[in-house]
């Protein structure tokens, strides 16, 4: 049985597609997401993440296809809509001259919340301690959080994060991960864009891929490497250029994906196993020209190089 078989859908894009006048943006696409996902959508500039996540949002409409986010639509049902979701954006503006504490307290009034819940929010946030501070005294960190906790007040069936974490330190990235983490202990449903590849296998089990408007992978990490790449990465660097022996390394049996750039001399294979090719790629290369050579299991961002032909930034 399916992993997701007994799981309510949550948001069901059904052969959406959108264009504008220069650019066909996304292209009859569909997708569903469970109650208790956490997925992470990934694509370089340009692949049509933005725009979806406008039309799941209600900020643009689909020239075909449906949207159904719980069961509603947003030509009946917006109002419904908006009580079920969540949203939070890479910066989120607040009124400069106004407490923590009362932030919440009035987006609470917007979504008919108590004021009970927001204690519990500024635990979940770990921003207790900055319930009587100003918006302008805190870090860009702490103003993220602050974001999450009103995304999170009304107890959404979905919450939509649009790279939330880009700009912060290290630590404040952590931070916003451990309070994601605890939301999916609590059941939450995520749909998370991101340029972080750490991130999106740190936080989402199931990747998609999107690319100029489609969907070119669907699934698990795990499931992704098995199926698209093999299960590891030699990386090379040669003293000097070897044209014939980067010739016979690119023609080699069992490598699925070779790259070379001959300004650097440095290349890319990826191999079944490493352990077994490697007699071979040295009496190819030949140990006197070899700089360095490295062999690592593969990654998100490897495959993600390897289909797209594109860095996730790019």
């Amino acid at each position: 049985m399916p992993q997701n078989a007994k799981r309510k859908v949550v948001l069901a894009l059904e052969n959406v597609d959108k264009k504008f006048p220069r650019t066909h943006a996304v292209k009859n696409l569909s997708l569903n997401i469970h109650e208790g996902e956490f997925v992470a959508l990934l694509g370089p500039n340009g692949a049509g993440k933005t725009t979806l996540l406008e039309m799941i949002e209600g900020l643009q409409f689909p020239d075909t296809g449906r949207i159904v986010i719980d069961g509603y639509e947003y030509a009946k049902d917006e109002q419904k809509i908006r009580a079920l979701m969540g949203l939070a954006f890479q910066e989120t503006r607040f009124p400069e001259k106004i407490r923590v504490g009362e932030t919440l307290e009035l987006f609470a009034a917007f979504y008919g919340v108590s004021n009970s819940r927001i204690p519990e929010i500024l635990e979940l946030v770990a921003l207790t301690e900055k319930k009587q501070a100003y918006v302008n005294t805190l870090s860009g960190g702490q103003r993220q959080r602050l974001a999450l906790g009103v995304a999170i007040i009304q107890k959404p069936r979905i919450l939509l994060l649009d790279e939330p974490t880009t700009g912060l330190d290290p630590h404040a990235r952590r931070e916003i991960w451990r309070i994601l983490a605890d939301l999916k202990k609590q059941g939450s449903t995520l749909l998370l864009t991101t340029h972080y590849m750490e991130e999106a296998e740190e936080l989402c089990e199931r990747i998609v891929v999107m690319f100029k408007g489609t969907i070119l992978a669907d699934g698990r990490l795990e499931d992704l490497l098995e199926a698209h790449a093999s299960h590891e990465i030699i990386e090379f660097k040669l003293k000097k250029p070897a044209a014939k022996a980067v010739a016979m390394l690119q023609a080699m049996k069992k490598v699925s994906h070779f790259s070379y750039d001959p300004a650097t001399t440095t290349g890319v294979m990826h191999v079944e196993d490493a352990a077994q090719i490697l007699p071979d790629f040295l009496r190819k290369v030949g140990r006197q020209n070899l700089e360095s050579f490295a062999a690592r299991p593969l990654t998100l961002d490897d495959l993600f190089i390897k289909m797209t032909g594109r860095h996730l930034d790019g």
